[in-house]
């Protein structure tokens, strides 16, 4: 990295974290996940403010478990936060051989077929802890497009950006709907999770954990036209590795009600968390839009 500016003494703490995840990338995955539950009950404590958000949300999405059962999946959140600093630094660092190494695929042919038919393709995802990884490793066998928000850290964007574009992906700013536009049409598949709240003008509501959810209208108006096929993606961490799994293109979608658009794909992300929800990104402030009159969460 050229860039004289990145080595301003206010940068060393990046350059020392950039050091270390280089070395942790390194390691083997049952380290890395034992180190990186050690790291999330350390966290636990320390980190008050996301762990009431993740109660919080965990308590509305799951309002028939017990306060002690809420507790344990929101210590288990912590556990899998700190084993995903171990798989960002996969994500940019870690060779592609260890990253096949770690890696089952199901169900691929839903993918390759959508690629082979010249189809436009989105790849549904949600923010999973190890969503960056999942990103990096479609790149093993796909040039791909990612939908990221730049960091605030100058520095460690640049590591993001750079530790992708150079294994192959087009990196596309979440406010850039002209470059998604183009990606789309250049038959460039995008990887898109749209499980974020980005406030009233951007988001329609519609239910979510049976909660009415202000979600993203976007992928909705990204998929108009019949040459579009949008595939569910779910990237989770395993016993033994990382299992990457594509489910058929979504029928009938986009609907005409961009309402019905956003609980069809609400659906298809809840189904995926509840198979894994301890590693969800549950600290996201997730219901922070409510509906006028509604009270807020937080």
């Amino acid at each position: 990295m050229n860039n004289q500016k990145f080595y301003h003494p206010k940068f060393l703490p990046t350059w020392i974290l950039i050091g270390l995840m280089k070395l942790g990338a390194k390691l083997p995955f049952k380290i890395q996940v034992s180190l990186g539950k050690v790291i999330g009950i350390m966290l636990y404590p320390l980190l008050s403010r996301f762990r009431n958000i993740a109660f919080i949300n965990i308590s509305r999405c799951f309002p028939n478990k017990k306060k002690s059962e809420v507790e344990m999946l929101v210590k288990q959140n912590f556990e899998a936060i700190g084993i995903s600093i171990f798989e960002t630094a996969n994500a940019y660092f870690a060779t592609n051989a260890k990253i096949e190494s770690m890696l089952t695929i199901r169900n691929e042919q839903h993918l390759t077929k959508a690629i082979e038919k010249n189809k436009n393709v989105i790849l549904l995802a949600a923010h999973f802890l190890p969503l960056m990884l999942g990103s990096r490793a479609l790149l093993l066998k796909h040039n791909i497009a990612n939908i990221y928000r730049p960091q605030n850290n100058a520095l460690f964007d640049e590591v993001m950006r750079k530790g992708f574009v150079n294994n192959g992906a087009v990196m596309i700013k979440t406010k850039d709907t002209r470059g998604m536009l183009k990606s789309i049409k250049d038959k460039l598949p995008i990887w898109y999770a749209p499980d974020q709240d980005l406030g009233m003008e951007k988001c329609v509501f519609a239910p979510f954990f049976n909660i009415q959810t202000a979600t993203v209208s976007a992928t909705a108006r990204l998929a108009k036209g019949n040459n579009t096929a949008v595939i569910p993606y779910f990237f989770i961490r395993t016993e033994s590795g990382y299992q990457m799994e594509f489910s058929p293109p979504i029928d009938n979608y986009p609907d005409s009600d961009p309402v019905n658009s956003a609980s069809m794909t609400n659906q298809i992300l809840e189904t995926q968390i509840l198979k894994h929800p301890e590693q969800y990104l549950w600290i996201h402030r997730r219901f922070k839009t409510r509906p006028i009159g509604e009270a807020e969460f937080y």
